[in-house]
């Protein structure tokens, strides 16, 4: 059963349009997450679901009762819902077990103890309950506000930002740590972020936005190989666009050579094509006789990240194993995995 659904959403600043046609779902226990560079709309649409933002057009259902539509808004507090801020919103006065046990005001002593211990313990912070937020690092902090939000029992929990106060390293580890507790508290939520690592590292399903609508709503394997339009293709992950044309038989031919099982994303409408390349396509094969040039390398650790160069000047990606060290203007064998292509009509 969708626990969240949001159908042809519009919100509308001053009059100006922001988000606009809108939709996805999410089902009970799932991870969602709206990705997008700063602007797109996707905080926007978190504070709409959360209900701090008026719906000029289409309608919010939190377990099958619409609580935001044009006229109708149930306000914050009655729709289950909690919030993690990115700035994580924690009282400098209250020690962290207060901080988790203040939304608890209706439980009794004993009960509201043993709802912020089993929190704490969910979290991992039993030992800080008595700490006051300053005493903890950026990364404890942000599993005490997720306790806090989770105390309640929300049917959905809404997460703003929620790593971007934390240093790059510490991102993506949490980012899974977090993906962990909601999924052992069997918690449905919605992420908002610009950090395609943080989106892959946590959500089952990722909405990438521009411009106040989503391009694409799916599993982040299927954005990374399975892109639906140019934009997703661009935005998602690394790649390049290698030159195709189709022959008279139908065949997809490129300056390395005919691709088979190629698909088009779209209805191609023309005999030239882009193919997109992605750096795990490209394999460095040293019996290969298909050779490309190094132009540039960025070693990371595992991997080298090699920009190389093909005969034409064509420039592509490649991601190499690290003992495979090749200098900068050394030619070396490659070939093409093509499992995963994916092509578009030529722009």
């Amino acid at each position: 059963m969708a626990l969240l659904e949001i159908d042809q959403l519009a919100v509308s600043y001053n009059g100006n349009p922001v988000v606009s046609g809108l939709a996805l779902q999410l089902e009970e226990g799932e991870i969602g997450c709206l990705l997008g560079a700063s602007g797109c709309g996707k905080t926007t649409v978190l504070r709409a679901v959360a209900g701090f933002e008026p719906v000029r057009g289409g309608t919010i259902r939190l377990a099958g009762a619409t609580v935001g539509a044009p006229g109708r808004s149930v306000p914050p507090e009655q729709r289950r819902v909690g919030m993690v801020f990115q700035d994580y919103a924690l009282f400098p006065h209250l020690d962290i077990a207060a901080n988790v046990g203040f939304g608890l005001g209706k439980m009794n002593r004993a009960g509201r103890a043993e709802r912020v211990r089993a929190m704490l313990a969910l979290v991992g912070l039993e030992a800080m309950a008595q700490r006051y937020p300053h005493e903890l690092s950026g990364g404890q902090q942000q599993r005490a506000a997720l306790a806090r939000a989770l105390a309640p029992s929300p049917q959905l929990i809404l997460l703003d930002e929620p790593f971007s106060n934390l240093d790059a390293e510490l991102r993506e580890k949490l980012a899974q740590d977090v993906r962990a507790i909601l999924k052992a508290a069997g918690t449905t939520a919605l992420l908002v972020t610009h950090d395609q690592h943080e989106a892959f590292a946590m959500a089952d399903r990722v909405g990438v936005m521009h411009a106040g609508q989503i391009r694409q709503w799916s599993t982040p394997y299927d954005l990374y190989h399975r892109p639906m339009d140019r934009f997703v293709a661009d935005f998602i992950g690394e790649g390049a666009w290698l030159a195709a044309e189709v022959n008279e038989a139908g065949e997809v031919t490129t300056e390395l050579g005919v691709l088979n099982g190629i698909r088009c994303a779209e209805d191609a409408t023309t005999r030239q094509l882009d193919v997109l390349i992605r750096p795990d396509d490209l394999v460095h094969d040293d019996t290969s006789p298909q050779k490309a040039r190094v132009l540039a390398r960025a070693f990371r650790g595992a991997e080298f990240l090699y920009t190389l160069a093909l005969p034409s000047g064509q420039r592509l990606l490649s991601l190499v194993a690290s003992h495979h060290n090749h200098r900068v203007g050394e030619e070396i064998g490659i070939r093409l995995e093509t499992d995963h292509l994916i092509s578009f009509s030529r722009q």
